[in-house]
């Protein structure tokens, strides 16, 4: 049974928004901070990120319009590289998907058991139990159908966006100066210093394009995808660089490198106890919505590979009235309950987090470029087109490598890291050529 699309403009502007917005500025603001040493570059790399993050969302937006599909991030890498590069890089992203979603719920979780659970359980079990409980309840909502799905997540995001009007009015409720906290300036060279700054930046800024996995989903995709993905990344650039300025106002840069549950811990400045606990409420909630876009929108890819044959059709196997891959939604689940228990760190996931996303999402940008030689045909039929090419996607492009130089800078501390990082790409070819092998195998046989 293939996919109806179902899905207006107004749920993916929303979808956009859940995915960007998820746990990132309740508490990279302070990351980065740290790295930058000085408001003139924090707010720079803010300003910078926000830009570039623009720029990849005009790119993915004439992506999108050119290749509209399910599992459309998969799609577009198997139609413009290889089936080979599409699975290594979508397979590796799938992981840290799923690795990040565990780690937010975590930390969206220690937020709200001071609240649910008694003393015995303040501790990292009581953590877990309320994470896999959250991840369960959204779970059995997704079953109930791919409309429900995107409602539940309209609501969420009410819930989400309101928390970040919350921090910004703390602003004018307060006369007081920034707090009397020495800032503690980067031991390093300024460029050093932005890069390293930008690796949070760029975390809490991304996300926006798994929106093209949603293209069987969309109606009328090739205007809505565009408009959608423009519309969402305007939002949320407002929304960052006014929370900033409010984290700012209130704690200056030193109270920011020292306080890494900011939305929290400002609110209770300007609030008290009651401002404490309804903002951690609502930090909660916005976990919720991060973690239900994402078991989305992560099952389209399976689908996508499914297709291809490179995983098995049960993959790709979609609920008729739903419109829910069942399967595929289950095994993505299982795989952040299964994270759940290994989790450790989410500030040392972030490292491997990014670098994954900074590769992948560059490579599906420099796609582009092919794209449109391979669909010329497109040209004037009043699709999406990019107004400064090929400038925006070069700005975007270089930008997301230098940020990967940068992590490799970090990965010095872990000389291992790097190994790791690029084993998962191996294992990833391995697993296609040996998936290949085997469909090409039965076929013969039959």
């Amino acid at each position: 049974m293939s996919i109806k699309p179902k899905l207006n403009r107004f749920d993916l502007t929303m979808i956009v928004i859940s995915l960007v917005i998820g746990m990132g500025i309740f508490a990279t603001p302070s990351e980065v901070a740290v790295k930058a040493g000085n408001a003139w570059i924090f707010f720079g790399a803010w300003i910078f990120g926000g830009l570039v993050t623009l720029c990849g969302a005009l790119t993915f937006a004439e992506i999108g319009a050119r290749y509209p599909a399910t599992g459309g991030f998969y799609k577009v890498f198997s139609y413009c590289y290889h089936p080979a590069v599409a699975f290594m890089i979508n397979w590796v992203l799938v992981i840290s998907n799923a690795a990040s979603v565990g780690a937010v719920a975590l930390i969206g979780s220690d937020y709200i058991r001071p609240f649910l659970l008694p003393a015995g359980l303040q501790n990292d079990l009581g953590t877990k139990i309320i994470t896999i409980t959250s991840v369960m309840i959204l779970y059995f909502i997704n079953f109930l159908g791919i409309k429900m799905s995107a409602r539940t997540q309209n609501v969420l995001m009410i819930f989400k966006m309101g928390m970040i009007v919350l921090i910004c009015t703390a602003v004018f409720k307060s006369d007081a100066a920034p707090a009397a906290v020495i800032a503690m300036p980067y031991k390093g060279s300024v460029v050093t210093a932005f890069g390293l700054s930008l690796v949070a930046v760029f975390f809490t800024y991304g996300g926006y394009q798994q929106t093209i996995n949603f293209g069987g989903d969309i109606i009328n995709a090739k205007i809505n995808i565009p408009k959608g993905i423009v519309v969402g990344i305007i939002t949320v650039i407002i929304l960052y660089l006014s929370v900033n300025y409010a984290y700012f106002h209130i704690l200056g840069i030193g109270g920011l490198q020292h306080t890494p549950a900011l939305a929290a811990k400002m609110v209770g400045v300007i609030f008290g106890n009651t401002g404490y606990k309804i903002t951690s409420v609502m930090i909660f909630l916005s976990v919720l919505a991060y973690v239900n876009v994402n078991v989305m929108s992560n099952p389209r890819v399976y689908y996508a590979m499914a297709e291809d044959g490179i995983l098995p059709a049960i993959f790709k196997k979609v609920n008729p009235k739903t419109q829910v891959q069942e399967f595929g939604m289950s095994f993505f689940v299982g795989g952040i309950i299964a994270i759940l228990f290994f989790v450790a760190k989410f500030n040392e996931m972030l490292k491997y987090v990014m670098f994954f996303d900074t590769i992948g999402l560059s490579m599906a940008a420099v796609a582009i470029f092919l794209l449109r030689k391979k669909t010329k045909e497109l040209d004037g039929t009043g699709i999406y087109t990019i107004k400064w090419f090929p400038l925006v996607p070069l700005i975007f492009i270089i930008s997301y490598w230098f940020v990967t130089i940068n992590i490799f800078i970090t990965f010095k501390e872990n000389p291992y890291a790097a190994l790791i990082c690029l084993a998962a790409y191996v294992l990833g070819v391995i697993i296609y050529y040996a998936g290949t092998y085997k469909q090409k195998h039965a076929n013969t046989i039959k």
